[in-house]
């Protein structure tokens, strides 16, 4: 199983970026999708997760209505939508999977809930 993270880069205050996320070697359909960040000295917190078949999103508080989590699981890709970045923004971001089947409740998503997780992408907004 593999996850690949892509998208983060360094952008200014009120930009936008999309990360991505490929799975493979996962049923990616029987698992809810999620995103955690980290910023250094920080412990890993949770973003965004949507449920396996993508009718459910659920979001942190600090970046409702300016982040959108989708995925398409005929591509195995979950995606992030990042608009009007703050400098708080800054961390490293990482893709992860949640037994769908073990987890019923996304809004529960922790990292002790993830089976997977990708090696995480860079994103730093300048102020």
């Amino acid at each position: 199983v593999q996850l690949q993270a892509s998208g983060g880069g360094l952008v200014q205050t009120g930009d936008s970026l999309r990360l991505s996320c490929a799975a493979s070697g996962l049923a990616s359909h029987l698992y809810h999708m999620a995103w955690f960040r980290q910023a250094p000295g920080n412990k890993r917190e949770f973003v965004a997760v949507i449920n396996w078949s993508g009718s459910s999103t659920y979001y942190t508080d600090s970046v409702k209505g300016r982040f959108t989590i989708s995925r398409d699981n005929a591509e195995n890709t979950v995606s992030l939508q990042m608009n009007s970045l703050k400098p708080e923004d800054t961390a490293a971001y990482y893709c992860a999977a949640s037994d769908a089947n073990k987890y019923t409740n996304i809004r529960l998503t922790t990292t002790d809930k993830c089976d997977f997780w990708g090696q995480g992408t860079l994103v730093t907004v300048s102020s």
